[in-house]
């Protein structure tokens, strides 16, 4: 399956170990010297409508993507602490 950047972007990525939604595909990180994409980044929420700046981006490294389907990104990576504590709420 071809997959352009356009279409990665906005994806939703969830995580395969928990089930926890990580966020949306924002960007990706490209090694320029080797042509090849090295990971997927979603943007840090803001804080207080910005005003108390965000959170801290997520670097997804490419070995830690399963799949990449029409709307979703299955990654098998540890999520971030803020995120572990609302899935936890629910088990």
């Amino acid at each position: 399956m071809l997959c352009r950047i356009d279409e990665l972007k906005n994806k939703q990525v969830v995580c395969v170990k928990d089930g926890c939604v990580l966020g949306f595909v924002s960007d990706v990180e490209l090694d320029t010297l080797n042509g090849t994409l090295t990971a997927i980044i979603i943007f840090g929420r803001y804080k207080f409508f910005g005003l108390f700046g965000k959170e801290e981006d997520i670097i997804i490294p490419w070995n830690d993507i399963k799949v990449i389907g029409d709307e979703t990104v299955l990654v098998s990576t540890e999520a971030p602490p803020r995120l572990q504590e609302k899935t936890k709420k629910f088990n």
